[in-house]
């Protein structure tokens, strides 16, 4: 496993990449974001550990630009900040995971492991119901071969709903699917929420989202 930690902390990337070598786990260290993409250039990481506040720009912003040309290698974000807007925002740019300062190394270490076991089963073969098709390597959605305009989570909570097509899923098990090792308490409502945009955006696809209440959702084919 290789990780790339970007961290302008000197002590504190040090301290984080030792502990996670003697885990197994090769790191790469880079103190900015400009670093941080020259390392990109050169080498395919396995997860990636990202603060936000860094000398040159945001890490927020280059989170956002790595998804927005399709990099979709695990992030956790790893911050002195700690209101919850600040953890929904991080996670809705695509973070996978979020951990507040200070920390406990061995709880980084199980979330990194975590993240890279995700990530390796999710890069499997594309689900298709009907007209609708969805890929996990690249965390897309395309309605008859059209890329269909989903955020990261939609896009996620798709697959969670694809790949168990048919089936009741309760709003706690699309919550873990979602929030899945993330230190943010957004409620379940959430759920409510995704699955209403999800629904618009499926308009007219031939798939629908059906609430049973008291119970969850589930997808199938219209009709």
């Amino acid at each position: 496993m290789r990780v790339l930690i970007v961290e302008d902390a000197q002590d504190m990337a040090e301290a984080v990449r030792n502990h996670l070598h003697r885990a197994g786990m090769t790191c790469d260290v880079a103190p900015d974001c400009g670093t941080a993409e020259d390392c990109l250039a050169v080498t395919r990481y396995d997860a990636m550990v990202l603060d936000i506040h860094l000398p040159d720009r945001l890490g927020t912003e280059l989170l956002r630009d790595l998804r927005a040309r399709g990099e979709r290698m695990p992030v956790l974000m790893l911050t002195a900040l700690f209101s919850v807007d600040d953890r929904v925002s991080a996670l809705d740019l695509g973070a996978d995971d979020y951990l507040v300062k200070p920390f406990d190394h061995r709880e980084l270490e199980a979330r990194l492991r975590a993240l890279i076991r995700r990530g390796a089963e999710t890069k499997s073969e594309d689900l298709t119901l009907g007209r609708l098709t969805w890929t996990p390597a690249t965390l897309s959605a395309r309605l008859d071969d059209k890329p269909l305009a989903l955020t990261r989570r939609e896009t996620v909570l798709l697959g969670v709903l694809m790949r168990n097509s048919e089936r009741i899923m309760s709003k706690e098990k699309l919550y873990e699917g979602l929030y899945s090792f993330a230190d943010v308490d957004v409620g379940l409502n959430a759920i409510e929420l995704y699955v209403a945009r999800l629904r618009k955006k499926l308009t007219g696809s031939g798939v629908v989202i059906e609430t049973h209440r008291g119970l969850g959702y589930r997808m199938q084919l219209d009709g």
